[in-house]
């Protein structure tokens, strides 16, 4: 079994996970990093995506939303918009979000309502890749 490390990840609401990790991979805006034991400190920006996190011997997934992540030599912190376990996100709403958001883009509107529409547009295409059990 790999050596685990103190993992913390953090939204504005609520600690979503802290205890010790085996590893985690991230989304970031120049693809996917896994961490394990031992890593070389860094920071790095997260992107909109998926997370998947290795405890207990086990890789479980979840939704992860626009963020930074900090590691250190025994200690990784997440800090992050939003945060959830499949089974904690709404298909339904995700999806009625996709649909909305899609037809916004296809409006005229101005470059901050595009920008506005393409993330929401992100988040519930990710939230609907996780709770479909689909990476990437």
């Amino acid at each position: 079994m790999p050596t685990p490390f103190q993992l913390d990840i953090l939204t504005p609401e609520h600690a979503f996970y802290s205890g010790p990790a085996e590893g985690v991979t991230v989304t970031t805006p120049d693809g996917e990093l896994c961490v394990l034991a031992m890593h070389a400190p860094l920071v790095t920006p997260l992107a909109i995506g998926s997370i998947r996190l290795h405890i207990g011997g086990q890789w479980k997934e979840a939704f992860i939303s626009e963020g930074f992540m900090e590691v250190g030599h025994s200690r990784t912190v997440i800090f992050t918009q939003a945060c959830e376990w499949p089974e904690d996100i709404d298909a339904k709403r995700a999806e009625e979000a996709e649909q909305r958001e899609r037809e916004r883009l296809r409006q005229q509107t101005s470059i901050r309502e595009q920008k506005s529409s393409q993330i929401a547009l992100a988040r519930a295409m990710a939230r609907l890749r996780v709770t479909r059990g689909q990476l990437k």
